[in-house]
This record gives C-alpha cells, sequence and structure tokens, in this order.
C-alpha cells in the first residue's frame, strides 16, 4: 500500500496543477489536491518503513476520506456535466468529481489492505 499511497499523492498533485493551468492561473482553490496529494506521498514514503506503516497507513487512509468528502458534493452536479448541460464552472466540477473518484478508490483499497492484514495476523 505505501506505493499505492505514493501513487494515489502523485494524481492529486497532478489534478490541481492541471486544474489550476487549465483556470488559466487564476483560482488558487484549483490548488487543493496538491495540498492532499503532498501530504499523502509523505506518508507513502513514511510507511515503507516497517516500524512505521501502521500509523502512516492510518493516516493516509484518514487523508483520503478527508478528501473523499471534501468533493463528494461534486458528484450531485456530475451527470449534467456528462450530458452537456452548461455548468458555471464546469472545471471545477470535473477536478473534484475526479478527485472523489480516485479518494473513494484509494479508501477501498485502505480497507481491504486493513482487512487482510487482520485476518492474516489471526491466521
Amino acid at each position: 500500500m505505501p506505493i499505492v499511497t505514493i501513487l494515489y499523492g502523485d494524481l492529486l498533485i497532478a489534478l490541481g496543477l492541471v486544474g489550476y493551468l487549465m483556470t488559466d492561473r487564476v483560482s488558487l482553490t484549483a490548488l487543493i489536491p496538491v495540498l492532499f496529494g503532498i501530504p499523502l506521498n509523505v506518508l507513502g514514503v513514511l510507511a515503507m518503513r516497517e516500524s512505521l506503516l501502521k500509523h502512516a497507513m492510518h493516516g493516509a487512509a484518514m487523508l483520503g476520506v478527508l478528501a473523499f468528502l471534501g468533493s463528494a458534493p461534486a458528484l450531485l452536479h456530475l451527470p449534467a456535466l456528462l450530458s452537456g448541460a452548461e455548468l458555471e464552472r464546469p472545471a471545477k466540477v470535473a477536478a473534484q468529481g475526479a478527485m472523489c473518484v480516485l479518494s473513494l478508490i484509494f479508501v477501498a483499497l485502505c480497507v481491504k489492505s486493513f482487512i487482510d492484514t487482520r485476518r492474516a495476523r489471526e491466521a
């Protein structure tokens, strides 16, 4: 999971930078995914040490949940975006929707990993 965490962090950083550049560097809020991606990368690197694995991955999972919850409202506008309806800020909906989906996948992978680890310890 440490590599997955780093990859997830990298994807969020790329999402934030692309969003920022697509808004002609006007919207600083487009960089919010970067603010999640950087600490996720740090936690992923820390998780590579066996002694820090558990705590770093729990911290990463918590950030993933927060990223999901913060971007979930975009899911309400995503169907309109996909159907071609006019939206006030379509780039915002697209970026938040991508962040939401990425975060949901990451959190699901974390939960599966936690369950698998617990089962392996009990066996």
